[in-house]
């Protein structure tokens, strides 16, 4: 069921389109981060696709605001610590589907991929479900705030 609600959330979400990463003022956000099956999911989904560069506990990379060697900014974290929360659900799913160079433009270099051939649009909100949960519960309220 959460499935067919998470697929519908998209579909709305998506069709805004990647140039305005935002949401309608009515929306709350859709992540189904209280839901224990697609959160078991997206710890499973996280550690295969995202824990190499974000780190197994969401700890990103160590001094991660500072720029690595070649210029890019290193693998945030996604506990309380980073900035995950600081964005939208929408904008978090098109980061994730399309990779950040795509969503910033203007030649932005990143070493986040997209995962649009890796993973299915459920998968994405799956992972995305599963980082939200393990947020403290204020953090979860001020992303909540986020959504609308």
């Amino acid at each position: 069921m959460w499935k067919k609600l998470c697929l519908g959330a998209m579909v709305v979400g998506v069709g805004i389109g990647a140039g305005s990463i935002g949401m309608a003022q009515d929306v709350k956000g859709f992540l189904p981060y209280q839901n224990k099956n697609a959160v078991r999911q997206g710890a499973k989904l996280y550690a295969k696709n995202c824990a190499s560069c974000h780190g197994v506990k969401l700890e990103g990379e160590s001094d991660w605001r500072t720029p690595d060697q070649d210029g890019l900014m290193k693998a945030p974290p996604h506990d309380e610590n980073g900035h995950t929360w600081h964005h939208p659900d929408m904008q978090l799913f098109m980061i994730t589907k399309h990779g950040t160079a795509k969503l910033v433009g203007n030649g932005y270099e990143s070493r986040m991929p997209g995962f649009a051939e890796t993973l299915s649009d459920v998968e994405i909100v799956e992972i995305l479900a599963y980082i939200k949960s393990t947020w403290p519960q204020r953090v979860i309220q001020m992303h909540n705030e986020r959504n609308g």
